[in-house]
């Protein structure tokens, strides 16, 4: 790897540790206000708003610029969404901000991977960044819960800061003030992500333009043989694995009797098994070979309506690792693939954009189901029931659609494979 790829794993790392971190502060901020249950499963759609309404904007803008700058950019934009939230401004409009930041930041992250590294070493990088983001998953979830705890939070707000001393006066306050500094460090990295020799394209001047270029994009990807199967994949992991994070919290609380600190270490769990299937994936998958991961989806649904008949912690967190283990060796050679062709099809930025755009807009839908779910007093163990079945049922027809593709358009496919073999641009 080049030396430039350590350098952003180590700004992802910190990004990614303090968004993680910040969803616990935000759920126990909302929890301690007094505010409706619905408001915490409402946080992960908020989150992916920004995501969905710029997504025609963000991948010309991450083209635009030097990937490093626009990642500094994002990272200080979710820097003000957790200052909003400091000072009082509702969490869930807060972390909509901390959204925008996210989605600005993340077509200039995985972008820079196609640009900096031939497509020979796309999978073994994702499984670095995958795998060390899922580490920070883990770090930030366990580091947010300790930070909104007893233990850490009195003596955080034993420090004495005069200019936070009206601002700083609850654990969760004190926890979002500490996260900020992440941002922060984040933000240091950023500065030093080196430039690539990849050509900057010009930003359009009319967002019709904009619009129209990213609805042809998107068009062009969903028709690619390899990369509507592809998009389908992580489209649908992303959306049920984001909303997941969420619901494990209700989970734990009525199958576990945990409360947000405790849960927040399930999730950890979770994000451990995935970890490991990152890596293995990385490691055992050819970019080649991406499409042969489908079986795994299917499986992932079916362990996941399995937590429904789990009350026993000793039991939920090796369940927990396998379900992230298969999760994560499922996603690795599927966003490596779709990045591939999304590469070759439109540019970097824009492919990863036309990425998030379809993600997120799965995250807003199952999240604003969930959210609905929840308002109307069904239980965390039905929305679990739901999102199993909708994994295993999607991921079967994609395995189904994928098999047509084969015999109706095998020589496209053929063709397509022989580039992903030899592309080393």
């Amino acid at each position: 790897m080049k030396k430039g790829f350590y350098t952003i794993m180590s700004a992802q790392f910190f990004s990614s540790l303090a968004d993680n971190a910040l969803l616990v502060a935000a759920i126990a901020t909302i929890q301690t206000s007094g505010a409706p249950d619905w408001h915490v499963p409402a946080l992960s759609p908020m989150f992916a708003l920004f995501y969905v309404v710029l997504a025609p904007f963000v991948g010309a803008f991450a083209d635009r610029l030097p990937k490093g700058t626009v990642m500094f950019y994002s990272n200080a934009i979710k820097a003000g969404g957790c200052l909003m939230m400091l000072f009082g401004v509702h969490p869930l409009l807060a972390y909509a901000i901390v959204g925008l930041g996210a989605a600005a930041y993340s077509p200039a992250k995985y972008g820079i991977l196609t640009e900096l590294l031939p497509s020979s070493q796309l999978v073994k990088a994702n499984g670095w960044i995958e795998g060390l983001t899922i580490l920070s998953i883990i770090l930030g979830v366990l580091l947010g819960g300790q930070l909104v705890g007893t233990r850490v939070s009195d003596q955080l707000l034993a420090i004495e800061l005069p200019a936070f001393a009206k601002a700083i006066t609850t654990a969760p306050e004190a926890a979002i003030a500490v996260i900020m500094f992440l941002y922060a460090i984040a933000a240091a990295f950023n500065l030093k992500i080196p430039r690539t020799e990849a050509p900057l394209l010009p930003l359009p001047v009319s967002p019709v333009t904009l619009v129209r270029d990213f609805s042809r994009c998107n068009s062009r990807l969903w028709r690619d043989k390899l990369g509507q199967i592809s998009l389908a994949t992580t489209t649908l992991f992303w959306g049920v694995s984001s909303n997941m994070r969420v619901i494990v919290f209700a989970w734990a609380a009525v199958a576990l009797s945990y409360d947000t600190t405790k849960a927040s270490s399930l999730v950890g769990v979770v994000a451990i098994g995935t970890a490991a299937g990152a890596v293995i994936a990385a490691l055992r998958v050819r970019l080649a070979h991406a499409t042969d991961v489908i079986p795994f989806g299917i499986a992932m649904g079916l362990l996941m309506i399995g937590l429904n008949i789990i009350t026993s912690v000793w039991v939920a967190a090796p369940f927990l690792v396998l379900l992230g283990l298969v999760g994560g060796y499922l996603v690795v050679p599927m966003n490596a693939l779709l990045q591939h062709r999304g590469h070759n099809l439109m540019g970097a930025g824009r492919s990863i954009a036309v990425q998030n755009f379809n993600e997120q807009a799965c995250i807003l839908a199952l999240g604003a189901f969930y959210t609905g779910m929840t308002r109307f007093g069904l239980s965390a163990f039905t929305a679990i029931a739901v999102l199993g079945v909708t994994v295993a049922g999607t991921m079967f027809g994609i395995q189904r659609w994928h098999a047509y593709n084969r015999v109706q358009y095998k020589d496209e496919l053929e063709h397509l494979l022989a580039i992903a073999r030899s592309d080393r641009h």
